[in-house]
């Protein structure tokens, strides 16, 4: 099995409304303010806490149907959040699973940054073109951009 990992840092909002926004609310928020890109999400079993297994549902925008992630561990004193895609079409042919570890941490004028490690772990020798890896980052920073506008649009969240 061949592992691949990348990090992407992301300058932000206030440290406990990015984690609530990306984390804590993320279900709902979502699908609030990316349709085109999450459907909605399903919760198959547990609280939200580790243990529990989602299906993603994927919006009409996107190539793939859904993924079935597991959240591995999740704290929210610390700010940091782990979660596996062990299912789903997202995989293809060459992916095991993919490890998410996400950390916000604070900075010195009250932002944040939210540091996320993405692990890929592939099937055999399988190798992830690298445009297929672009393309997951990309969609990670649309995503954190959205949730910053919509934050930054709604003060009171």
């Amino acid at each position: 099995m061949g592992v691949i990992t990348y990090d992407v840092e992301t300058n932000s909002l206030p440290l406990g409304k990015l984690f609530k926004a990306l984390v804590i609310d993320s279900d709902t928020l979502l699908p609030k303010i990316l349709p085109q890109a999450i459907k909605n999400v399903e919760i198959l079993e547990g609280d939200g806490g580790a243990g529990t297994v989602k299906i993603i549902h994927f919006g009409e925008g996107s190539q793939y149907k859904s993924v079935k992630h597991r959240v591995e561990a999740i704290d929210k004193e610390n700010f940091t959040y782990t979660y596996t895609i062990n299912e789903g079409d997202v995989l293809a042919d060459v992916i095991e699973s993919i490890t998410y570890h996400i950390k916000v941490v604070p900075t010195e004028d009250g932002g944040s940054i939210c540091k996320n490690r993405s692990i890929y772990n592939t099937k055999g020798d399988a190798v992830i073109d690298e445009e297929k890896i672009k393309e997951g980052k990309d969609k990670a920073q649309h995503m954190f951009k959205a949730i910053e506008a919509y934050i930054t649009a709604n003060p009171d969240y």
